[in-house]
Order: structure tokens, then sequence, then C-alpha cells
């Protein structure tokens, strides 16, 4: 029986691998492409992102918004740009809406649709999609039986259900977050084993878990602005101002979720780190003194809690009194010197008592993976195995939340599907 041989084999068959297979099947449609993929349900991430609704990308995407070699996200993202993004999805039927937060959603408020879309553009040019294909190995083939015969395949990839050559090789495995969608980590194992190198990797977009003695869990569902800043070893690594969301186990929300990889980092080093938040953003501690003071001499029978009220929600005014040792009905002008002080230093440098993050279930990306430099940017190939190709999240580079990692995908996709299809020129017919 002749073995099974593919021009290109996509290993996972997520958003950079979907994409991927698209763009290469578009720009040679007479290869063999193959997708193949651990679940036996594919893009399960997919229809989970964005609340079940996919946030498709931003409207407005910059190498600042990642965390990577900035020189080279900017190369790539350049080769995809967002308003190619979405006159692509058009293009397979899949409308896009933009929200006020600069978020770009499926019309349809579905994340279905998305998928469906990328399936059925991969069938509709011909790409064989195996779920259920688990990789277990990627083998380079011998370079002597190769002489001569550059048609021959490079590698040998052993799966569940035997083996599968192909002359050139996508890993779009993901990384290891939210494991039961099938990204698990088991990408950056086969890159070793072909030599690349991984960087040690840890949640990004993910939950903090506070102390259960802290008072989170009284103000479950309440969001505030509030400016978070990460200091490692006493030095701040990061400093960025928006929506928290408070939970029963501790603290979610947009600005938690895009600190929360330098708090993962730092830990995962065993380097000291702290999570100090500002809920007045703007003012510092001695800026709130003089506004409390302001206010107490302008209304002092006014009452503490109100007082607050005017600048924070109501519910965590009361429960800020209370940790810092007040009565909230107390006339602000009569709060002791003591406990406005308690309470000032609470506003605007309140310590979390991080316990830990959240895990890999919950995490929305990974932070760190195979090193850029290790990779052709004009391509993705890489630079350590001719013939191999790198995309998504098995890289090192994270965006924060809003989309942006879905346009690394479509972007990396884009520019290995095509360079890998064009370096095989009008391949075999099928």
């Amino acid at each position: 029986m002749a073995e099974p041989v593919a021009d290109i084999c996509v290993i996972g068959a997520g958003a950079a691998g979907l994409a991927a297979g698209i763009f290469a099947a578009e720009l040679q449609p007479a290869l063999r492409i193959e997708l193949l993929d651990g679940a036996t349900s594919i893009g399960a991430k997919i229809l989970v992102s964005g609340g079940g609704r996919c946030n498709v990308t931003h409207d407005v995407v910059t190498p600042d918004d990642f965390f990577g070699t900035r020189h080279l996200v900017r190369n790539v993202l350049a080769a995809f740009p967002v308003q190619d993004t979405v006159a692509w999805f058009a293009s397979m039927g899949v409308a896009l809406k933009r929200e006020e937060t600069g978020k770009l959603f499926p019309v349809t408020d579905k994340a279905r649709t998305v998928l469906d879309a990328l399936m059925a553009r991969n069938r509709e040019l011909g790409v064989v999609l195996r779920p259920g294909h688990r990789v277990a190995s990627i083998e380079r083939r011998n370079e002597s039986e190769q002489a001569g015969a550059e048609d021959l395949p490079r590698f040998v990839i052993r799966h569940q259900h035997g083996e599968t050559f192909a002359r050139h090789v996508i890993l779009a495995t993901g990384g290891q977050s939210l494991p039961r969608s099938g990204s698990d980590g088991s990408g950056y194992g086969l890159a070793r084993h072909l030599g690349h190198h991984v960087t040690p990797t840890v949640p990004a977009l993910v939950a903090l878990m506070l102390d259960e003695q802290c008072f989170h869990a009284d103000l479950s569902g309440l969001a505030q602005e509030v400016e978070i800043q990460t200091l490692v070893a006493g030095r701040s690594v990061d400093r960025r101002t928006g929506s928290l969301l408070w939970t029963h186990f501790g603290i979610s929300g947009p600005v938690v979720m895009d600190a929360s990889r330098f708090w993962c980092l730092a830990k995962a080093r065993g380097e000291a780190v702290e999570m100090v938040g500002n809920f007045l953003p703007g003012r510092n501690a001695e800026q709130a003194r003089e506004w409390f003071l302001a206010h107490a001499n302008g209304n002092p029978r006014r009452s503490l809690l109100k007082l607050l009220a005017e600048s924070l929600p109501e519910r965590y005014a009361e429960t800020l009194c209370r940790h810092a040792g007040g009565n909230p009905q107390q006339a602000c002008a009569q709060v002791p010197r003591a406990i406005r002080d308690r309470l000032l230093t609470a506003l605007t440098q309140f310590r979390f008592p991080v316990v830990r993050d959240r895990g890999w279930n919950f995490a929305e990306v990974t932070a760190g993976g195979i090193p850029l430099e290790e990779v052709n940017f004009r391509t993705m190939e890489s630079k350590l195995v001719p013939g191999l190709y790198l995309v998504g999240e098995v890289l090192d580079c994270d965006g924060r939340i809003g989309g942006f990692n879905f346009q690394w995908a479509w972007a990396t996709g884009r520019v290995a599907g095509r360079a890998a299809a064009a370096s095989l020129g009008a391949g075999r017919g099928r």
C-alpha cells in the first residue's frame, strides 16, 4: 500500500492552522494539504473565545499590543493588516462589527459562524481535515534518501492512525492555555525534538486568586476602574489602567488579565512579585489626601461613604471603609487621622494578596514559547529546520486582551501558508 504523502501537513487545526491551510491552498490549488488535529472535534478554542462570540480581531492593531521581539512582531503584522483580515472574513461570508472597545466580532455574535466559515473554506479548497489525529512525533527523513529528489517528503509524522509523510510541515499546535480544547503544550516537545528552544511558558490573560481573608467575595460581580502596577523585586515592570472585576475567587477583568503575565512570569522565576492597585487612577497618595481634605472641609457633615461614593462604586466604598477600620456613616470631618491614612493608602496603594493564578484551564493564552528569532519573519519558516514553519501561539509572542492574539494567528497562518505553498511550486496534483 502506498504511503500517505502530503505536500503540506499542518499540525493543529486551530485559528492559525485553519488560516494556513486556506492561504496555502488558495495560492497553490494543486497541492495536497492536510490538517491533523488531536481533538475529535476541531475548533473548540475558537468556540469558547470571546464568551462564545469570538473576538476575531481589533480595529487598531500595533506591535505595542504584543509582548515579543517587537521588530519581528511588527513585520509579521504588516503582512496581514486588520483591513485585510476584515475583507478576508467578508469573502468567506462572515461580516464583522465593531464594538465601543474596538473589538471586532461577527455580526451574528456567534463563534460558530467563524469556525464554520474557516472549515467550509478549507473543504471547498480541497484541504483534508483530520480530527482525532494526535501527533506523537515529527522526524526528519535521512537527507541521503532525498539526494537529487526534491519531490520526496522531508518529514515523517507519527500519529494515532499511523504515519503521514510530508514535504513541508506547519506547526500550529497552540500553547498550553485551555488544554481541554487540545492545546496542551505538546507542540513544544515536537519543536524541541527538531532542535528548537522553548522559553519558559506561563499562563497569560488569566484571572488571579486572592487570599481568602481578603474582601473580594463581598464585591463579587462588581467592576470598576483601577490602575494596576506590577512590582518585581521592588521594581515596576508594568503599569496599566482599565476595568477590574471582583469575583468570588479574586480579581479578573481586562486590566487584571493583561497584567497577569507579569505576575505569572515572576512567580515562575521564583522572584518576589506584588500587584498594587490605585482605585483613584490619575491621583497619587498626596493628591488623594488633598482631595479628601478638600471635600471634608467643604462639607464636613457628609458621611464618609457619600464622600467616597462620589468617585467610587458605593459597594466598594463601603467595603473599603470597613477594611480600613472606619465607620461608613461617620461624618468625614470626624474620621480619625489614622483611619483616614489607612483608607487613603488602601485607595491608592492597595496590595492585592495574590496567592496564585487561576491556571491553564482558565488562561486565554500562553506567555513564552519558541523564540521569534528562530523563525524567518518573512515566511515563518524555521531557521533551524528547512521545510518546517511555526505559527500562532506556539511562538513566544502573546497579545493583550481584545482580539490581538487572533490577529497574530491569522497573520502568521497567512504568511506561513503562502510561503510553504510558494516554495513547493505547482506541486503534485491530488
